[in-house]
């Protein structure tokens, strides 16, 4: 974190530390995106079920993607100081390869504020989906590395880790 970073002040903390939700009333709607991604590691046991589509429980995949489209529209519910937005567009793709599978999540609006938090919700609960279908087969598998990828549009800019 750069200097200037740590010198803005926290906009969730009112002058007392309590916290607020921040007021974005006055902001203008502008186009805004954020991008996200995490892995689910996986036995090759799970990984070739996943591959043959013979997991127990169903399409695996379709399933999950499903969760986090969901996911991503419900974020305000789960976390308490997220805006209420116009969820435009959500992807979620996943993609299996040697030791698990990778999850990515896009989230689009037109909006007062970003969707960072819509999109890493998407991931979460995509990845815990893919774990609730396969857990059955063994246990082991784990979720690793969620993290925010990229975003546009708003005051802040353009981000890309």
């Amino acid at each position: 974190m750069s200097s200037d970073d740590m010198r803005q002040p926290f906009t969730h903390l009112d002058s007392a530390g309590q916290a607020r939700m921040v007021d974005v009333t006055e902001k203008q709607p502008t186009v805004r995106s954020a991008t996200a991604a995490g892995f689910v590691r996986c036995s090759a046991t799970i990984v070739a079920a996943l591959r043959d589509g013979t997991v127990p429980k169903g399409d695996v995949l379709a399933v999950a993607r499903i969760a986090g489209i969901a996911a991503a529209k419900r974020t305000p519910e789960l976390l308490p100081l997220a805006h209420v937005i116009g969820v435009h567009g959500a992807s979620v793709d996943l993609e299996i390869v040697d030791d698990g599978v990778t999850v990515s999540a896009t989230v689009r609006t037109a909006d007062r504020t970003g969707v960072e938090m819509e999109a890493l919700t998407a991931v979460s609960v995509a990845a815990l989906a893919l774990v609730d279908m396969v857990k059955g087969l063994d246990k082991s598998v784990e979720i690793e590395n969620i993290r925010l990828l990229r975003k546009t549009g708003g005051k802040s800019g353009d981000w890309i880790r």
